[in-house]
């Protein structure tokens, strides 16, 4: 079985409503694709996930608040702790980024962005960027970007 592995940190409610749209959007693509025993969507917060998630991972959706112009200090944590033990291991894996802001997003969008070029994963979709509003669009953005990730790997297309 493949596993899709939604990792998210946050202290208030709006990554944590990303984070939802992202699962919501990979059940229900798997469910209208019949392909729900053919991928696992697992959804951990960062202090939860390990690198024997990552490892597991087929494809990646990490999510972060916007903290002082910089990915959450939870985000980084992950990170740093999956680094090493994942490197050479996970290349071309899919992965993509959703954000909550209030700034303009872009130092927490490059600081997850330059770690994770170290790994090599591939991404799939530019980030998606929650600016100051969890809007109905970008909650339908996040659930679009579970049904790529969901059904992708189930059929082998990411």
């Amino acid at each position: 079985m493949k596993t899709l592995l939604i990792v998210y940190h946050t202290r208030g409610v709006k990554t944590a409503q990303l984070a939802e749209a992202v699962e919501r959007g990979a059940r229900a693509a798997l469910k209208e694709a019949e392909a729900e025993s053919e991928v696992r969507v697992v959804v951990k917060r960062c202090a939860e996930a390990g690198s024997e998630d990552v490892l597991e991972a087929d494809a990646l959706a990490l999510g972060t608040p916007e903290n002082f112009g910089y990915m959450s200090g939870m985000m980084k944590d992950f990170l740093e702790r999956v680094f090493y033990p994942c490197e050479g291991k996970i290349e071309g894996r899919p992965w993509a980024l959703f954000v909550s802001a209030g700034q303009d997003g872009s130092g927490a969008i490059a600081s997850v962005e330059r770690i994770v070029t170290g790994l090599r994963l591939k991404k799939v979709r530019e980030p998606i960027l929650a600016l100051r509003d969890v809007t109905p669009e970008i909650l339908a953005q996040c659930e679009e970007l579970g049904a790529t990730l969901a059904v992708g790997i189930a059929v082998g297309a990411l």
